[in-house]
């Protein structure tokens, strides 16, 4: 793995619990395999672009890395509901390389834009708005060249986009966004419930949900998703991680 740089950031206030201060151990990757992601995966980071991060905050633990055994992952009556309601979506898997003619489109990040006003109207987000610079940047440069992205179809107009990386045994869900007036048909649970049943017809192990928050209510919806783990501890590269 190549590393350009490795820091852990000044405390700030944390985004989740802003009671607490918070701080990243950041990791600004060139290149890695994705064996080594699947190392760095199983040790609680997470990737947007280029950088691979998890929490390092000093005087807080409560961010807890999560992955679901998806072999043992079975769905309920309220989930199979969800796929009904959304059986007219048709939903494509595409390689995240940059050459690729579907990255970074400006109907994606017109998309993209679109959510997040959409939330920062709605629940407050702070306001982010993305120009196809900094969209390339943060969510399409892929060092480990294991990024994949699912576009969710209504007809032939797209109304979501789902972010993921696949490496040997696992997947992670990085990041959605969808057109707001798709959002009645719970979008985002339809959009995990797709990557989870991936997962388990590929015959792969894990699913990496990022982090849950005891305390933070807009975090409460990974605990649906059953049965699921937990990382002990932030297990340094040379340690193995112990998850229960």
């Amino acid at each position: 793995m190549q590393e350009l740089f490795h820091i852990i950031e000044e405390p700030r206030v944390c985004s989740y619990l802003p009671e607490e201060a918070a701080s990243l151990d950041i990791r600004l990757v060139s290149s890695m395999s994705v064996a080594e992601y699947a190392g760095q995966m199983a040790r609680g980071y997470r990737r947007f672009g280029m950088q691979v991060f998890r929490p390092a905050c000093e005087a807080c633990m409560e961010c807890r890395s999560m992955r679901v055994p998806v072999q043992r992952f079975e769905l309920t009556g309220s989930q199979r509901r969800v796929l009904r309601q959304n059986r007219y979506i048709r939903a494509e898997l595409h390689p995240a390389i940059t050459n690729h003619p579907a990255i970074a489109r400006m109907e994606h990040i017109e998309l993209f834009n679109r959510y997040h006003e959409f939330m920062h109207r709605q629940r407050g987000w702070p306001l982010q708005h993305e120009e196809p610079e900094s969209y390339y940047r943060d969510f399409v440069l892929d060092p480990a060249r294991c990024g994949r992205q699912w576009l969710y179809f209504n007809g032939d107009q797209l109304i979501g986009v789902a972010l993921m990386d696949e490496v040997p045994g696992a997947i992670s869900l990085v990041y959605c966004y969808y057109d707001p007036d798709w959002r009645d048909q719970s979008p985002g649970t339809f959009s995990i419930l797709n990557q989870l049943l991936y997962a388990k017809y590929q015959g792969l192990d894990y699913a990496y949900f990022g982090y849950m928050v005891e305390g933070c209510a807009s975090l409460n919806y990974k605990l649906r998703y059953q049965p699921r783990e937990f990382l002990v501890g932030l297990p340094d590269d040379d340690e193995e991680p112990l998850w229960v």
